[in-house]
């Protein structure tokens, strides 16, 4: 396995002992999360990530006698990558809400701000969603203090303040947008990322493009004097905002328009396996409930963050260390953030479930929707038209030995969650049974 981002060795001799038990730990947790043998089993996670908190206490002590709590090298590296599998782990055995299921999120989100500040275009209600996902977070920290190692729940602390103060950097940067405004902003904001969007097609859609170079002259034109004008007369604050937005808008559809999706070939590989990997993460969240497992997505993590810290400057080069043009570097980009945006999207759609459990729980929401759009279609004429549903709900509730689902021997996590689910499914049953049967009586 790869680090990334490749980094120096450990400068003080006692830490490589540390370094030779976090890789034999990453590979252990490797060779876990290539076994699709078998469902991955709560012990076994829970025994490797104790022994990483472990490797953790020691590299702390080591540090703290050297007075160099801040020294980054490869022991930090791999401690990443162990973390980062412990975290996407804890995700696949359903416990979505403990602490170590935190880190792989604070390490997504963090990127996805990054890139947010560095684009300098994005909406309230992205930075909302963040925000929300921050909170979320940091009452999982504060559930887990009496039960999870202070050294991980520090450095999570840690990752999330860092987090905190971009967002706010982010916020800040939005303050003076009038409510006013607002709407036109988010409409331009949507109008950039659909242009990128269609620079990436198989078949370039100039029609499309065009279309919206068609909106933005709409917008531009109701502007009076160069202004955006509020419904009394006013002119609202935030017009450099608005106004510097729609010249960005207006510039990349412009060069889009002529590059017809054409990349330069000097990176024309990097596309390509950006291109491949937004496509795999785009189909894993069509399909997730089904073919997903949460440690899938630490392979993409780790080829997005090494090709994002592969930039210099921020900037994309060639083998000869000249920078891409505007065209290749915003369409590189665009792919680079639409993929941390999946993996963010896929990480926070995880249902607090093992995947031993996953089946079952994925079958009854099928039928919960399907009961839902029973009823919300009539209803049944008669209860005999229920028996399929029924049958199923039977069949799954009869799995239960004293309440639980059993795989094997074990009890995997997420019983709240299925028997909840089941709950519910019988309930809409017996809801849509009780009106088929009054239906019954009225025409009698």
């Amino acid at each position: 396995m790869t680090d990334s981002p490749a980094v120096q060795a450990p400068l003080d001799s006692k830490e490589q002992p540390i370094l030779d038990s976090l890789l034999q730990l990453r590979e252990r947790l490797s060779l876990l999360k290539q076994d699709k043998t078998t469902y991955i089993k709560s012990h076994d996670v829970i025994a490797l990530y104790h022994t990483v908190v472990e490797q953790v206490h020691l590299l702390n002590v080591i540090r703290t006698e050297n007075s160099k709590p801040l020294e980054q090298n490869r022991v930090d590296n791999v401690l990443d990558d162990c973390f980062q599998l412990i975290s996407l782990f804890f995700l696949t055995i359903g416990r979505n809400s403990e602490a170590p299921a935190v880190y792989s999120m604070t390490s997504t989100i963090k990127r996805l701000l990054d890139h947010l500040k560095e684009a300098a275009f994005f909406t309230a209600k992205d930075l909302e969603s963040i925000g929300q996902r921050l909170d979320d977070m940091q009452e999982t920290l504060q559930r887990g203090k009496d039960t999870h190692s202070p050294h991980l729940l520090t450095l999570l602390a840690n990752r999330l303040t860092t987090c905190r103060g971009i967002l706010e950097q982010l916020r800040t940067s939005l303050a003076g947008l009038s409510p006013e405004l607002t709407p036109t902003h988010e409409r331009l904001v949507s109008i950039l990322r659909s242009i990128s969007a269609a620079n990436t097609r198989s078949k370039f859609p100039a029609s499309e493009v065009q279309g919206f170079r068609d909106q933005l002259n709409e917008i531009k034109g109701t502007m009076v004097d160069g202004k955006f004008i509020g419904a009394d007369g006013i002119v609202p604050t935030g017009q450099e905002i608005v106004d510097t937005l729609l010249d960005r808008c207006f510039l990349w559809s412009e060069i889009v328009l002529e590059r017809q999706g054409q990349i330069d070939e000097r990176f024309k590989s990097i596309y390509d396996k950006l291109l491949e990997i937004r496509n795999c993460l785009e189909r894993l969240s069509l399909t997730q409930a089904w073919s997903l497992r949460e440690t899938d997505l630490y392979n993409y993590q780790r080829q997005l963050d090494r090709i994002d810290e592969g930039r210099r400057n921020g900037n994309f080069e060639d083998a000869f260390g000249k920078p891409a043009d505007l065209h290749a570097q915003r369409t590189l980009l665009y792919l680079l953030r639409r993929s941390y945006a999946y993996i963010y999207g896929l990480i926070i759609s995880s249902e607090p479930v093992s995947e031993a459990l996953l089946p079952v729980f994925n079958q009854l929401q099928t039928l919960r929707r399907c009961l839902i759009e029973v009823r919300r279609s009539g209803g049944v004429s008669s209860a005999r038209e229920l028996y399929p549903y029924s049958l199923k709900l039977n069949s799954i509730d009869s799995m239960r030995v004293d309440g639980k689902f059993f795989v094997g021997s074990d009890i995997p996590e997420g019983q709240g969650s299925v028997s909840s689910l089941l709950a519910q499914c019988f309930e809409l049953a017996y809801e849509l049974r009780v009106e088929a049967e009054e239906k019954d009586d009225e025409s009698e």
